[in-house]
C-alpha cells in the first residue's frame, strides 16, 4: 500500500488589523495629513503622539472612516475602508476625542443602544453590558444619566461604548482626557488587557501615557510622520553622546581635542556634555583623560529619552 504524502502548510505573514498607505488630508488648501503610512499588528499597542494641530484626530478620523481621505488607501482588518466601508468598520471600536455620549439617556439605555447598533444578538446584549461596565469601571452608574455624570465617568462610558462588541482594533483618541491618577491608572490597565487579543491605537500628547502602555511610538509633526520606532529600541539606537565627570576644573577646549569628539558643553564645573564622530572610540576618550591627569570620574553614555526626540522633532528649528 503506498503512502499518502504529508502535505505541509506554512502560513505566511498575518495580515496587519490596520494598514494605510500614502494618506494626505487637505482642508481649503491647507495639507492636515500629509503620505501617511504605516501598520499596526495584533496585540500591539501603537502610540501616536505630536503637538497639538500636528494631524492626530484628524488621522484617527480617517482610520475609522468618519473622515475621507483626500488621497490614499485604509485597509482595516485586510478589508479596504474606502470599497467595503460597512464590513470594514465591523470589527473596529473608536473613542473621538470627544465621547459620543447622549446626555440625556442612562448609561445602561445607551450601552444598550450600541449594542444594538453593534448587531449583538439580543440574547447577548445584558451579558455585554454587564461585561463592559465592569471592564470600565460602571458598575454602579448604570442607572444614572450621562449627562449627570463627571467628565471623567462620560469618558468611561465613551470607552465603553468603543469595546461593548469586543472589536479586534481599537482606536482612543486622547482617551484619559479628564481621569484623576486613579482612573488614569485603571484606563492604562484596561489598554493593556485589551492589547493581550486586540490592536489599540491610542492617540495622545502625554508622554508618560505612551511610555506607561505602548510598545511603540509614532511622532506626527505639522502632518507629517518624524518617528516611527519601538519603546525598546529607543535605548538603542538614540545614544546621543557621552557625559563626562572629573575631579578638575577643565577648559572645554581642552576636550575638544580629544580624539572623536565633535563638541564638548560644560553642565557644571566638573561635569560635561561630549558629541561625538560615529567612529569615535570611547575606550580612547576615557585612557587621554587618565593619561592627562584630570581625573576621570565618570564616563558614560546619554541616552535620547522619548521626550528629548519628541522636543527635537516638534520644535520650530526641525522643519526649516
Amino acid at each position: 500500500m503506498q503512502a499518502k504524502p504529508i502535505l505541509l502548510y506554512l502560513s505566511g505573514p498575518m495580515e496587519p488589523l490596520i494598514k494605510s498607505e500614502g494618506l494626505y488630508r487637505y482642508f481649503a488648501g491647507f495639507c492636515a495629513v500629509c503620505d501617511l503610512s504605516f501598520e499596526l499588528q495584533r496585540g500591539e499597542v501603537l502610540g501616536f503622539l505630536g503637538p497639538n494641530g500636528a494631524g492626530k484626530s484628524t488621522t484617527m478620523r480617517i482610520l475609522c472612516g468618519a473622515l475621507a481621505a483626500s488621497r490614499g488607501r485604509v485597509w482595516l482588518n485586510g478589508i479596504d475602508l474606502q470599497e467595503r466601508p460597512v464590513e470594514a468598520k465591523t470589527d473596529l471600536g473608536y473613542l473621538p476625542e470627544n465621547p459620543p455620549v447622549y446626555r440625556d439617556l442612562t448609561v445602561d439605555e445607551y450601552l444598550d443602544f450600541c449594542a444594538r447598533l453593534r448587531r449583538i444578538p439580543k440574547a447577548r446584549r445584558t451579558a455585554a453590558r454587564q461585561q463592559t461596565k465592569q471592564r470600565c469601571g460602571l458598575e454602579g452608574a448604570g442607572r444614572r444619566l450621562i449627562g449627570n455624570l463627571s467628565k471623567g465617568y462620560q469618558q468611561r462610558v465613551g470607552i465603553a461604548q468603543a469595546i461593548i462588541h469586543e472589536p479586534k482594533l481599537v482606536i482612543l483618541d486622547e482617551p484619559t482626557s479628564g481621569l484623576d491618577p486613579n482612573q488614569i491608572r485603571e484606563i492604562r490597565s484596561l489598554i493593556r488587557e485589551l492589547a493581550q487579543t486586540q490592536g489599540v491605537i491610542l492617540s495622545t500628547h502625554i508622554l508618560p501615557e505612551v511610555q506607561a502602555v505602548c510598545d511603540r511610538v509614532q511622532i506626527l509633526h505639522a502632518g507629517r510622520l518624524v518617528f516611527s520606532e519601538r519603546l525598546e529600541d529607543l535605548r538603542r539606537h538614540h545614544q546621543h553622546g557621552l557625559l563626562l565627570t572629573t575631579a578638575q576644573q577643565l577648559n572645554v577646549a581642552l576636550l575638544r581635542d580629544l580624539p572623536g569628539v565633535i563638541c564638548a558643553e560644560p553642565l557644571t564645573e566638573h561635569r560635561f556634555r561630549l558629541q561625538l564622530d560615529r567612529h569615535a572610540d570611547p575606550g580612547a576618550i576615557a585612557d587621554q583623560v587618565v593619561a592627562n591627569g584630570w581625573g576621570l570620574q565618570q564616563l558614560c553614555p546619554e541616552q535620547e529619552g522619548l521626550e528629548q526626540i519628541f522636543t527635537r522633532l516638534t520644535t520650530r528649528e526641525s522643519i526649516q
